[in-house]
């Protein structure tokens, strides 16, 4: 018998599930998102305000490296906490797809933002909530209505 190749199962956090599935409702699943979303975010911001100011990397280089290490905190949180669902590739490779839209969105949307504003010390912060929260709001909807309805 020829056992053909599979694709490795996302990475896993070592917490708990509590009782369920994926029938959390909704008002757990805003707040547990904003908790989560505020730890991804203060690793986003972190490293982008890092590489960008410390290291000097171009605004988007940095933004990009930062977007990577954020959403994937924020897709392994969610995941397990937020949503409470069971390891899946198709989930995962529709989580990709979505923060590969997100990432445009956000990228991009910092991009715009961060040269329409002035150059003072508010614009870096600034830049990044706009691009951050139209992220989030974005992809809290789809991780919802669709990603984690995907068995």
């Amino acid at each position: 018998m020829h056992a053909e190749p599979h694709l490795p199962l996302p990475a896993e956090l070592p917490l708990v599930d509590e009782p369920g599935g994926t029938d959390v409702d909704l008002k757990t699943q805003i707040i547990r998102f904003g908790v989560t979303g505020g730890l991804s975010a203060i690793v986003d911001f972190g490293l982008y305000a890092f590489l960008f100011e410390v290291v000097g990397l171009p605004v988007n280089l940095a933004k990009a490296i930062s977007f990577i290490a954020g959403t994937t905190t924020a897709y392994l949180i969610n995941r397990r906490w937020t949503f409470k669902a069971p390891p899946s590739r198709a989930r995962f490779l529709a989580v990709i797809a979505l923060y590969a839209v997100t990432f445009a969105v956000q990228v991009g949307l910092n991009w715009v933002m961060y040269h329409a504003l002035a150059d003072e010390w508010w614009r870096l912060p600034l830049a990044f909530v706009v691009a951050q929260g139209t992220a989030t709001v974005i992809n809290f909807i789809v991780q919802r209505a669709v990603i984690f309805k995907i068995h």
